[in-house]
């Protein structure tokens, strides 16, 4: 709901985000609670390989959602955390996310960096690869 987007485009299409019993086959998710409640969630699934670096393998951060009081406390980094610790587990490269606009600056100081646009038929313009051995953030 913070997306900078017309009140009825986020009415129209937020519920298609969502994930529903069918994700749960194809995605790896895990959560965020504080207090018993649930505060943040992180899904994952294998990347194509012709989404990632040349001779890469890794995982697509397909959603990473935090509630807005929520923000700016760590409950992101922790669940980006999980998804590296999962990309090293499996034997994967890194992590690829294909971030909205606001959240460029949140990869970035995650250590994430700009992907180029290869193939303007298949490549996300906000592409942003990090390999799974590089641990700085910038705060």
């Amino acid at each position: 709901m913070t997306w900078d987007l017309p009140e009825r485009v986020k009415r129209l299409s937020l519920p298609s985000y969502r994930y529903n019993e069918a994700d749960l086959h194809h995605l790896h998710l895990v959560v965020a609670e504080v207090d018993d409640k649930l505060v943040g969630v992180a899904a994952w699934e294998p990347a194509e390989a012709q989404d990632c670096p040349p001779g890469r393998s890794g995982l697509l951060l397909h959603g990473l959602y935090v509630l807005p009081n929520h923000m700016r406390r760590g409950t992101g980094r922790a669940l980006v955390r999980e998804a590296e610790a999962a990309a090293r587990q499996e034997g994967f490269d890194g992590l690829l996310v294909k971030a909205q606009s606001e959240a460029i600056g949140f990869f970035e100081r995650a250590g994430f960096q700009a992907l180029p646009v290869e193939d303007q038929a298949r490549h996300y313009d906000k592409r942003f690869w990090k390999a799974v051995n590089e641990t700085g953030w910038q705060d």
